[in-house]
């Protein structure tokens, strides 16, 4: 850590340690479908960092050499169905709309889930991570009823339930600049956007208790995102206080995240 943005990081976790709290980060990574060169670049880098990472799976266009030999650290998410958009001209992008009948959408979801499990053999969770990080309201309330009990989007959550039996678990820090190049949006960036999300929870203007997510997407990545994920793995294993949690473990309802 030698400029101003990386010690701006460190100091805002050592606030959290000098309260006896400690900060607690996730992973999630999104569109995958197959082993490419790119997601086994990744899932090597949490690997050798011993860092869980969750992996938002598009089903309908995900294959079983995707499922094979994965490590225990990492867990399989509902990345949708396919991943297309359905939102009319002029709206912001969304697989699922407020245009689509529910019953449609919940049809769906539910022939996704059924190929995401057996692809997986039943190991992956019954968390979707709807594709834009957008869905209309009223299908949230409606996710258990097609067997999901969890939802992850992007940015702080209202409360841990999105509904009734539905645990949500969000990503606060996105890598990627989308509207400038899809390449990586830079250290300072990224890093202030994590300050910001941790200074809000422990200042009591975003949920305290949701651990701050990283969100990544391997098949955007430059050098200089995959050099920015390796120091940040880094560092976090070096500052006090600071760790990693596991999706499985918060949306089984074992953490206090």
């Amino acid at each position: 850590m030698v400029n101003a943005i990386w010690q701006a990081f460190a100091d805002e976790c050592a606030r959290w340690h000098d309260l006896g709290r400690k900060v607690e980060f996730w992973w999630r990574d999104d569109d995958a479908t197959q082993p490419v060169p790119a997601l086994l670049r990744l899932l090597a880098l949490a690997k050798s960092a011993a860092v869980p990472v969750a992996l938002a799976v598009v089903p309908e266009a995900a294959t079983a050499a995707l499922c094979t030999g994965l490590s225990g650290a990492v867990s399989l998410l509902q990345h949708g169905v396919d991943h297309r958009n359905r939102a009319a001209a002029g709206e912001r992008k969304s697989e699922f709309t407020d245009h689509e009948p529910l019953e449609t959408a919940l049809a769906r979801l539910a022939r996704g889930r059924g190929q995401l499990q057996a692809l997986s053999e039943g190991q992956s969770l019954d968390v979707l991570v709807p594709p834009w990080n957008r869905l209309s309201r009223q299908l949230i309330a409606q996710l258990p009823r097609v067997g999901l009990s969890g939802l992850s989007r992007y940015g702080a959550r209202d409360a841990i339930s999105a509904a009734q039996g539905l645990r949500q678990l969000n990503t606060h820090v996105d890598i990627i600049a989308w509207n400038a190049g899809r390449g990586f949006v830079g250290e300072e960036a990224a890093l202030a956007q994590a300050v910001r999300h941790l200074a809000a929870r422990r200042n009591g203007f975003a949920d305290s208790s949701e651990a701050t997510g990283w969100l990544t997407h391997h098949a955007c990545h430059d050098e200089a995102a995959w050099r920015f994920l390796g120091e940040l793995l880094d560092v976090t294993r070096s500052l006090p206080g600071v760790r990693w949690i596991d999706a499985r473990v918060f949306f089984a309802g074992r953490a206090n995240a």
